[in-house]
């Protein structure tokens, strides 16, 4: 999927070549110096080429707050990710050419998802589900976490290798996610199916073609359209899907709408806290200092959660599209461009974070990091991810001195979910 060339050393090209925009970098860990470079050297970048089309990046902190929180010049209607689900070129001869098809692939990469609208829409969309992570409903959602997770962890063997993803960052948020749905149960792992296929284009091992993805992407909307049905008759419940199909602003939604919103807040509770599940792990084995801190003070572990969220930046960038020409950090972007914020930069930028390139669980504000965005995108569900990896590392505490990762993890193909597909770890009993 990549060559030599690819693989350059950043300061050994031309700055107006670099192109950070390649889902091998990313999946090699790669992507660091590029970023380096660009932060140092060109914060506003014009990539003129790539397999996503010319798009700029934008790759310091401030630079990136300025970006999110101007949603009226940087808009998301024209999509969030640098080219369709997952930030991953489709492959060309996979490609659809007829119009009305493109209208169709479109609509299945997230168009229809309110993230990737401008207000009104959007707040009204929003406005609807937000109530099911308000700080009473979160009350309630952290016995269940906690009862979860110590199940989870009580079932996995000692003294021997697993895939930590699988067994643990998988179905601990599969299991949460049924919950939000009020989903059936046994059929969980259909969410982290659906998950894998809405973030990973065909080709890219997830799927084998367009028609496959988009056969599975209409048996995750049939699901869910009877599930709708099934609470449209009923009287409104705190579940997502009855919170959509009772609010004024959601319940006349077209199919793909439904699906785009859907898969958003599928992907969205799904893939960003169980990469930082899995994240934290590799983080803590990698700085084992970290790891001796956490085990002396385990009152650590809320501000450790925090940390963790910046250092992995489970979604590594975020697209706009200027609707204006903008002038940004001394460059001016033309009308129509498609802007990208590298989040994972950001989260590593010295300018405005101390020792950004070290791991610190006792990190002073900690919290301040971009990986859950500013603005009217912040993630919606931002304390939930907090509240789940809290409790998991508690609940871990209690039972191992030491989660061990046995050989590299494999990272997923893809410039937008920066994550892991395996991870094989054994664990130390206390």
């Amino acid at each position: 999927m990549t060559s030599e060339t690819e693989w350059a050393d950043p300061y050994d090209l031309p700055i107006e070549s670099l192109n950070v925009a390649q889902p091998g970098l990313f999946q090699a860990d790669g992507q660091w110096r590029y970023f380096e470079r660009l932060r140092n050297e060109a914060p506003v970048h014009y990539c003129a080429d790539s397999d996503f089309g010319p798009y700029w990046s934008v790759t310091r902190y401030q630079d990136i707050f300025k970006v999110d929180t101007d949603p009226r010049r940087f808009s998301s209607a024209q999509g969030i990710t640098i080219g369709g689900a997952g930030g991953t070129p489709v492959p060309k001869d996979q490609q659809l050419q007829d119009t009305e098809k493109q209208k169709v692939q479109q609509q299945f990469d997230g168009f229809g998802m309110f993230i990737a609208m401008d207000p009104p829409k959007h707040d009204l969309q929003r406005a609807t589900v937000t109530g099911v992570v308000a700080p009473p409903n979160l009350a309630v959602m952290a016995t269940t976490i906690r009862t979860r997770a110590g199940a989870i962890l009580d079932s996995l063997p000692l003294g021997e290798t697993f895939d930590w993803v699988d067994r643990v960052s998988i179905e601990l948020t599969t299991q949460m996610l049924a919950t939000l749905f009020d989903f059936p149960f046994e059929d969980r792992r259909k969410l982290t199916r659906w998950s894998d296929v809405a973030t990973n284009p065909p080709g890219t091992g997830v799927t084998e073609s367009a028609a496959q993805r988009r056969e599975e992407l209409v048996e995750c909307l049939t699901y869910f359209t009877a599930l709708w049905n099934e609470r449209v008759k009923a009287p409104k419940k705190g579940d997502l899907i009855s919170m959509l199909a009772h609010g004024e602003a959601t319940k006349n939604m077209v199919p793909f709408e439904f699906l785009g919103n859907l898969l958003l807040l599928i992907v969205g509770g799904n893939d960003t806290t169980r990469n930082s599940i899995s994240g934290g792990v590799l983080a803590l084995n990698e700085n084992p200092a970290e790891y001796a801190k956490l085990r002396a003070e385990p009152g650590l572990i809320p501000n450790m959660v925090s940390e963790i969220i910046r250092w992995q930046t489970p979604l590594a960038h975020m697209r706009r599209t200027t609707t204006e020409t903008v002038e940004l950090n001394g460059v001016t972007i033309p009308q129509g461009e498609k802007v990208v914020m590298w989040y994972a930069s950001g989260n590593r930028d010295e300018r405005s974070i101390a020792r950004a390139s070290e791991f610190l669980i006792d990190r002073d504000k900690a919290r301040q990091h971009l990986s859950f965005g500013f603005g009217i995108h912040r993630c919606m569900g931002n304390r939930l991810a907090e509240m789940q990896l809290r409790i998991l590392w508690e609940e871990i505490q209690k039972r191992f001195a030491f989660v061990e990762v046995m050989a590299q993890p494999t990272r997923t193909y893809s410039t937008f979910v920066k994550g892991f597909t395996d991870m094989p770890v054994r664990l130390h009993p206390l």
